[in-house]
Formats: C-alpha cells, sequence, structure tokens
C-alpha cells in the first residue's frame, strides 16, 4: 500500500467556527466600573455624553472612550447603550443613594470637627445631604491648635464621639503630635482624628477642575493662600481677594469625582465613627 498523505480530503470532517457571542447590551451608569479591552485601562463612568464615556482609575487618572468601543465588565465584553432614567436612584455629591423627600435627623451628640470654614464648606458640599440624614453637625476649629482644650470642654464619650479633619496630617509634623496626643489623651477612645496630606484643603480639589496640571509649590515662607493666588495672578492684597479666591475653586465642585481619594476616605472614616454604634 502506497502511503498517499493527500488521498483524504482535508477539509473532511471540517464544522463552521462558532459565531463570536455578541457584546451584552448595557446601560452607561455613573460609577460602573469598566475595562478598555484594547488598553487594558480600567476606571469607573464619571461622565457620560451622546457618543462617549470618561473613566476615572482609582489614581484619579481619566481617560474617555467612545461608547461603542471594546469595553469589558467584569470580563465580559459589553456594548453601553444609553442611559435608563431610573427614579428613586439619584445620587448625592458623595455618590450615595439620595433619600427621597428626606428632612434633617435632630442633631445627635457626636460632631466632626474641622480646621477652617473653607474646609467646612466643602464637607457641606459634598457630603452635606448625607451628614443632614445622619443628623451629624459638622463645626469648625479655627485651627488644630485648639483641639485638646475644645475636647476638653465638649467631653466626648461612648455615645458622644467625636471625629476631627486636620490638614497636612504627615509623619512629623505638628498636626500628628496633636493628633497622637489626642489619642494617648483621656478621651482618645472616643476621638478619631484623620487627615491628609496637603497644605491646605484647597489641594483636596484636583488641580484640573480648574484647567491646571498641578497645584502650585509655594515657598514656606510665604502664606500659602496668597501664595497661590499670586502664582495663577489672581488678586490677592487682602482675605476679600482670598474668600473670592476660594469660591472660585469651590464653584468647580459639583461631586466627589472632583476631590483627591485622600480627603475621601479620610472624610468617608469619620462620618463611619461618628454614626456607625460600637
Amino acid at each position: 500500500m502506497s502511503d498517499d498523505r493527500y488521498g483524504n480530503d482535508v477539509l473532511a470532517g471540517f464544522r463552521h467556527r462558532q459565531s463570536i457571542t455578541p457584546p451584552t447590551p448595557v446601560p452607561a451608569e455613573i460609577d460602573l466600573v469598566l475595562e478598555d479591552a484594547a488598553s487594558g485601562f480600567v476606571g469607573a463612568i464619571v461622565r457620560i455624553d451622546r457618543a462617549f464615556v470618561e473613566l476615572e482609575d482609582r489614581r484619579g487618572t481619566k481617560r474617555t472612550f467612545p461608547r461603542d468601543a471594546d469595553l469589558l465588565l467584569d470580563g465580559e465584553r459589553i456594548r453601553l447603550t444609553a442611559p435608563v432614567s431610573r427614579r428613586g436612584t439619584a445620587r448625592t455629591a458623595s455618590g450615595s443613594f439620595a433619600v427621597a423627600n428626606a428632612r434633617a435627623c435632630v442633631a445627635s451628640p457626636s460632631r466632626i470637627l474641622v480646621e477652617g470654614r473653607h474646609d467646612a464648606e466643602l464637607v457641606e458640599r459634598i457630603w452635606g445631604a448625607d451628614l443632614r440624614v445622619e443628623g451629624v453637625v459638622v463645626e469648625y476649629l479655627q485651627g488644630v491648635d485648639l483641639l485638646e482644650g475644645v475636647l476638653r470642654d465638649f467631653h466626648p464619650a461612648r455615645d458622644r464621639r467625636v471625629g476631627v479633619l486636620v490638614d497636612h496630617l504627615v509623619v512629623g509634623s505638628k498636626e500628628s503630635r496633636i493628633a497622637d496626643a489626642v489619642a494617648r489623651g483621656p478621651f482618645g477612645a472616643h476621638v478619631r482624628v484623620v487627615g491628609h496630606p496637603f497644605v491646605d484643603i484647597w489641594q483636596a480639589v484636583k488641580p484640573q477642575r480648574l484647567g491646571l496640571a498641578e497645584w502650585p509649590v509655594i515657598a514656606r515662607e510665604i502664606e500659602w493662600k496668597h501664595g497661590v493666588c499670586e502664582a495663577l495672578g489672581w488678586p490677592n492684597a487682602d482675605q476679600t481677594d482670598i474668600a473670592h479666591a476660594w469660591q472660585r475653586i469651590l464653584s468647580r465642585v459639583e461631586s466627589f469625582a472632583d476631590l483627591e481619594s485622600a480627603l475621601l476616605g479620610s472624610v468617608e472614616q469619620l462620618i463611619d465613627f461618628v454614626t456607625i454604634p460600637e
């Protein structure tokens, strides 16, 4: 018998390849976490328009993709469709589900303290609706140097907890020494001091919201807010100018997506501390 290597039909037993499963249609929705199959970029949807979606990753990097891009949801190919209007699932500026027709609760004994008026206004802008539902009042210290005296007067206890948000809470700073002293003090079990690494709460607003690549670097001997205003060409002769500058910055903040993650985590931690029973 001859060995005819070409005697058989090479197409014998051929089966048509099964057609590729079409992507699953999924309505575009803020906070939906997706992966771009081409680049591997993973982020949550922070903006939706007719043809594009903007994703933001955990580092705050944002990228825009066409709605018909090859996107993955939990590893599965999807096709983004128009957002679905959902009554009763509105979100607050902090990203929480809004409580319809909610009235502010009677203030609880616990408090959140922040260093200054600008801090309080920023917290109110993003978390105000959530805090009113919980009945949590935000007060400002006018400086972390006053914290220990305020705590003595307030006398924190198990049912009167205090959360404190501190600027520039970094290792070796004056703020960190005060926080350590409070933790070791008589009210330490009922007080939680957290902070962010920024010199001032202004820096917690993403500079891109103001058209900046980054916040200006200001020499230590220059008062930071005045230095920033001068570097940006904004009036800074007196406190009125500083107040106008802050309102200019605050007007660019619409939701949690406009703030740096270092601040978001700290404030959420404080809200949990003063609202979740021990």
